[in-house]
């Protein structure tokens, strides 16, 4: 199973990709960030951040898409923009027809590392020995980006997915005691599998208008 999991954010949106099963050596696929201009208008940056969604689902072809549920700060206009490229994502599974996962921010922390509060350092080096990476995903959001996807393939993309596996259950189960007091987790499962569609989901005209305001890195596993 492989799952893109997305770090949304305006200025910086970490993207990673992850294969594998429960109980299974995780790999990595690919890992990036996408940047845009703090300047610019704000449709222009959900454009090319939406560009660049469309073409990593098209690039890797995803099964499932997991996203980090966005909590109210007391940064008002920060979460915003947040919450507006967090949408990006959410409307590319349900266009697409894949499986979308919305997992709180203490689900993931203790998912990977076993500690619902865990800095991002320990995320990032947790990430990194789960993945077997020979060095570590940076910045922060990229190494997010790959936390969800890791916390979405062992939480598992349906029910039947952790039955009879160990490699994840014990973090499920430390990850669900972690995140007892935060929002319940949903799955929004859409069943039509639609990959060919989102080759069709590439816009020229689009990637002209964000390729002047869009800084996209990636690391790819050959």
């Amino acid at each position: 199973m492989r799952v893109l999991g997305v770090d949304p954010g305006l200025t910086r949106c970490g993207l990673g990709v992850v294969e594998g099963r429960p109980g299974r050596q995780l790999t990595m696929v690919a890992v990036g960030v996408v940047k845009t201009p703090p300047g610019d208008d704000p449709q222009e940056r959900l454009l090319s951040v939406q560009t660049e969604i469309d073409q990593w689902i098209a690039d890797w072809e995803p099964d499932a898409i997991a996203v980090e549920r966005v909590f109210a700060k007391a940064n008002i206009k920060g979460i915003m923009g947040t919450a507006q490229a967090s949408a990006i994502p959410m409307l590319a599974a349900a266009r697409l027809g894949l499986p979308l996962g919305l997992h709180t921010p203490s689900e993931i922390k203790a998912a990977v590392t076993g500690n619902g509060r865990a800095d991002k350092a320990q995320v990032t080096h947790m990430v990194t020995r789960i993945l077997k990476l020979t060095t570590a995903p940076k910045p922060a959001d990229a190494a997010d980006a790959l936390a969800l996807a890791i916390c979405h393939l062992w939480r598992g993309a349906d029910a039947g997915l952790l039955a009879g596996t160990s490699g994840g259950s014990n973090r499920l189960q430390d990850a669900e005691r972690e995140a007892a007091q935060a929002a319940p987790n949903r799955l929004a499962a859409l069943h039509a599998q639609h990959r060919t569609a989102a080759r069709s989901a590439r816009s020229t005209a689009a990637r002209a208008a964000g390729s002047r305001s869009t800084i996209s890195t990636r690391r790819v596993v050959p």
